[in-house]
């Protein structure tokens, strides 16, 4: 008998410029090779703020995708900026939940699955997901690829205590709920202590596949992405809070002024960072413009060609986010490359890198420490330019995420 499992997901191709796109995306890839097919529920793509078609072709042929009408309350429903709260909670695309309610009915209708999964963030898509196992009976699995309700987070007191009421209602009905880092799992044990026998790690990965057709676009050990001079690259978002650059660029600026650095020699590029103007301002302010390169989104494969070039990578998590590990950390992992953290070191994403047996690591709010980091990593310390071992690196593959997702998936019945 065919298994098919209905993913309610909001990143989902052609939505591009959130690395959470991926996750979903590998699921329902690989799923097929375990006896799994999905059916895809997501929105219109004209919820999305940016759209690319580079990832289009690694959804399978065949694979079932249906969007449900939606719209960003900020873009689509506001006068002069501004808009009505209420229109905008759980999140800017609540629209979405009702015209995907009435897909997923017509889903489960047609192709009688087996199980729903639904991913957050976006918090609508857990409210689509608890909808359509409250109609259908289906198990449901409620996957958390961040914490929902956390302190001073949501800001919005209304925003928080829905989310708040949007986990609650997971760890009461879904049967199963997936968490990406051991801190957050251990969190919502300690928060749901009723519904712990029914919380499971499901991390993050890379996609070897993938990697393959960039390694084809890159030319490692060949042509530095910058001739002369060491490149560290940051590829992804910057968040002024959870990511906030500003002790990283003063380090820059201390460097500098103690001469341990000269124009030339390093270069700090930040790939798709969004937060461009705020890097811009942050770099003139330390005068050290010329040693921070600033570079637009690229496609998928040419952002992971570019890790594969790169001198070093730096990831970046402010201790607000110790139970979270950005998804970019098991593709820097993949790609080889010496990697540099700026986090808590006793948060989640510092403790991957010390299990791995990588130890370049200095808190993100800490400017001596980066300072003395990157000094290091300058003059070429050995044991700060040591990557991962292939028995790591295997171990955080997409396809052995899936795999365990199968298992998940086929103790539900």
């Amino acid at each position: 008998m065919v298994k098919r499992v209905l993913m309610v997901a909001f990143h989902f191709p052609p939505l591009t410029g959130s690395s959470g796109i991926q996750r979903t995306l590998r699921f329902a890839q690989h799923l097929p090779r375990f006896d799994w097919q999905p059916l895809v529920l997501s929105a219109n793509a004209r919820a999305y703020e940016r759209t690319s078609t580079d990832l289009d072709a690694d959804v399978p042929v065949g694979t079932v995708v249906r969007r449900a009408f939606a719209l960003d309350t900020a873009r689509h429903l506001s006068l002069g900026g501004r808009y009505v709260g209420a229109t905008a909670r759980p999140d800017r695309w609540v629209s979405w939940r009702f015209d995907a309610v009435r897909q997923g009915m017509k889903l489960i209708q047609e192709f009688r699955p087996q199980a729903i999964w639904s991913t957050y963030p976006i918090a609508t898509a857990h409210l689509i997901g608890a909808e359509l196992q409250r109609r259908s009976g289906l198990p449901w699995v409620a996957d958390f690829r961040d914490p929902m309700a956390q302190d001073g987070y949501p800001e919005d007191p209304e925003t928080w205590q829905q989310y708040r009421q949007i986990e609650e209602t997971a760890m009461r009905k879904a049967r199963l709920c997936t968490f990406t880092t051991p801190g957050a799992a251990t969190e919502y044990r300690r928060r749901y202590p009723d519904a712990s026998a029914r919380l499971e790690l499901l991390e993050n990965g890379y996609d070897e596949e993938t990697f393959t057709d960039a390694a084809a676009l890159a030319t490692t050990g060949v042509e530095p992405l910058t001739p002369g001079a060491v490149t560290l690259l940051h590829s992804g978002v910057i968040y002024p809070s959870e990511r906030d650059p500003t002790q990283l660029i003063e380090a820059l600026g201390r460097l500098l002024s103690a001469g341990r650095i000269r124009p030339g020699q390093l270069k700090l590029r930040f790939r798709a960072a969004v937060a461009d103007d705020l890097l811009r301002r942050i770099a003139a302010e330390h005068g050290v413009a010329d040693f921070v390169e600033i570079c637009p989104p690229v496609p998928y494969r040419e952002a992971l060609a570019e890790m594969l070039r790169a001198d070093g990578l730096l990831i970046m998590q402010a201790s607000n986010c110790n139970a979270q590990i950005p998804a970019k950390l098991y593709e820097y992992l993949r790609a080889g490359r010496p990697i540099l953290c700026l986090s808590d070191p006793v948060g989640d994403t510092a403790a991957v890198l010390r299990d791995a047996g990588l130890d370049a690591i200095a808190p993100l709010d800490d400017s001596a420490a980066i300072a003395q980091l990157l000094d290091r990593f300058l003059s070429d310390r050995v044991s700060l330019r040591a990557v991962a071992s292939d028995a790591v690196v295997r171990a955080a593959s997409r396809l052995g995420r899936t795999e365990r997702l199968a298992e998940l998936l086929d103790g539900l019945s």
